[in-house]
């Protein structure tokens, strides 16, 4: 039996534990080292420190993440905290150091101009630096800046500059802990990408599977970057974020495959947790008055972009007819949001194949 997957800690837990001990540090001399820190649901981790700096008005101390067996692009990355003392009265003020992003679009959690130091983690950094400050009679007015070596770089391989967050990464973390493979934090970005064309005013969103489909939906319809979701797997995110929040207009765009597994009813279009139904694909081609000879090829077909191919040579557009039944799953995720849909079928080299 395979060890289970191993649990890792969020960039928000990791710079409550630094804050935790570079306050301390500043108020004692001494750095905590491991860090113990309490979680919003009660866990108790300790994290080492990785590095250690305290000067005359100044401290400094850095946690490298651990993001455990969840192939998070911060995984490894180190996470500093430098507390200064701050202006009696001003609590916690937070600053974005080195690899930390500025939020510079409205629609998102924080105001623009802000470090993108997310609400969660904001409040554990306040709640520890309380209790540090009662526990050494501190004030607790600090200035508490977060940054993230190699930040900049590594952020550009994140939502960051598509949602307005510049500069650096995004410190996050509802829970403090990573589940592996949960992608909570490519979900949020699908929500926050929402939220940031919602306040632009944008009237139309295209939610596209991937780079290709993502350049079909802009060419087709003139949309701004900030307009495209990059959904990936998790068109249920878009469809069940939108009905709560909708835009007037959204398109799906993504390729035969996986729109293939939409029209099944598929809300997870990943290939570990859906498959393409060569049975549902030679139904609707039944459906469409095909014969039972090309039916029967399509049940047999090595994969959807092969039946679409076998189609188009019978002069059948399956891509319309998937596009038309992933619409329809789309439509029953919305349960009558006020969205119209309209999906984008494309081939593998960016050809658009079926539309509905």
């Amino acid at each position: 039996m395979s060890a289970p997957l191993r649990h890792g800690w969020t960039t928000g837990a990791c710079a409550t534990a630094a804050t935790t001990a570079a306050y301390t540090a500043l108020l004692t001399g001494g750095f905590p080292d491991p860090v113990e820190i309490t979680l919003p649901r009660g866990q108790r981790p300790a994290f080492a420190l990785a590095r250690e700096g305290l000067t005359d008005g100044t401290a400094t101390a850095s946690v490298v993440k651990d993001a455990g067996d969840d192939p998070d692009v911060t995984h490894g990355a180190l996470i500093s905290s430098t507390v200064r003392h701050g202006a009696p009265g001003t609590g916690v003020v937070f600053a974005a150091g080195p690899g930390v992003g500025t939020v510079t679009k409205p629609g998102l959690p924080l105001e623009v101009g802000e470090p993108a130091i997310n609400p969660v983690p904001r409040r554990m950094m306040r709640e520890h630096v309380a209790a540090v400050a009662a526990r050494h009679g501190g004030t607790g007015d600090v200035v508490v800046e977060i940054s993230v070596e190699h930040g900049e770089e590594l952020a550009r391989k994140t939502w960051n500059p598509r949602l307005g967050i510049l500069g650096g990464l995004s410190i996050l973390g509802t829970t403090g802990v990573v589940v592996p493979y949960s992608c909570s934090a490519w979900i949020d970005s699908i929500r926050r990408g929402i939220d940031v064309a919602r306040a632009a005013g944008y009237t139309h969103v295209a939610g596209c599977t991937g780079s290709t489909s993502e350049r079909v939906a802009a060419e087709l319809y003139g949309l701004p970057e900030d307009a495209l979701l990059d959904m990936g797997d998790f068109a249920g995110a878009v469809l069940k974020y939108l009905r709560r929040h909708p835009v007037p207009r959204l398109t799906i765009a993504g390729g035969i495959g996986k729109l293939s597994k939409l029209a099944d009813g598929h809300l997870d279009l990943h290939s570990g947790r859906s498959q393409v139904s060569p049975e549902l694909l030679a139904e609707l081609v039944r459906e469409a008055g095909g014969d039972g000879e090309l039916a029967g090829r399509v049940r047999a077909a090595n994969t959807a972009l092969h039946a679409l191919r076998l189609c188009q040579e019978a002069g059948l557009p399956l891509g319309d007819l998937v596009a038309a039944r992933a619409r329809r799953t789309a439509e029953g995720v919305l349960r009558g949001a006020p969205v119209a849909v309209d999906v984008v079928v494309i081939d593998r080299a960016g050809v658009i194949v079926g539309r509905a």
